[in-house]
């Protein structure tokens, strides 16, 4: 039987310990703002009007992601596959998780708030790098921020070397597309992919 209520949910397991309830704050902090800086990528979680969800990778150089201030964070925008599932759910109900990750570290650091879509010519500026200037940036009005504990990641071994799965283990990221959609395009390595991605990172 489906768990329908929260009681029956909580019924499950033990009430939370104080520190995991108090780690969670209505700012960026000075450790949470050095993880951000530090931080080469980042998963967006959004919800549309409707309901349906969206987890989307984004990444840049460490730091792409900037602090402006305890309560604004500022996400460029970056060429992709223009299917615009996160920016539709942005602008329908405009809430947003973030799941921050730096290379190495077990623990991650995750934000939530509300996220309006800017085009402000002075966030842009403030967002370009040495090859572009983004066409929006996302606003997040930060909420709630917390550390997130490394047991998952322990759990995974997900840095460690010896854990690594051979990329040749999948098809390459072409033939399983050509698969799914039953498009045909020529046969790609994974190196000739990386070499097509490079020019529109």
């Amino acid at each position: 039987m489906d768990i329908t209520s929260t009681a029956a949910l909580h019924a499950l397991y033990a009430q939370p310990r104080e520190r995991a309830l108090k780690k969670q704050l209505a700012a960026i902090d000075v450790h949470a703002q050095r993880f951000i800086e530090l931080s080469p990528f980042v998963v967006l979680a959004s919800c549309s009007a409707t309901g349906a969800v969206d987890a989307s990778p984004r990444g840049g150089a460490p730091g792409f992601v900037k602090v402006a201030d305890p309560h604004t964070l500022l996400i460029p925008d970056a060429p992709g596959n223009n299917r615009l599932d996160s920016f539709r759910n942005i602008v329908e109900a405009g809430g947003v998780g973030l799941l921050f990750l730096i290379p190495g570290f077990d623990e991650t650091l995750r934000v939530n708030g509300r996220a309006p879509l800017t085009p402000e010519p002075q966030l842009l500026a403030r967002c370009a790098d040495e090859r572009r200037t983004p066409k929006v940036v996302i606003r997040v009005q930060v909420s709630e921020v917390y550390l997130h504990c490394a047991k998952a990641f322990m759990r995974s071994r997900l840095w460690d070397p010896q854990a690594q799965v051979p990329r040749e283990t999948l098809p390459t990221m072409g033939q399983m597309l050509n698969d799914q959609t039953g498009i045909r395009t020529p046969a790609e390595t994974s190196e000739q992919m990386c070499q097509r991605y490079a020019a529109d990172l």
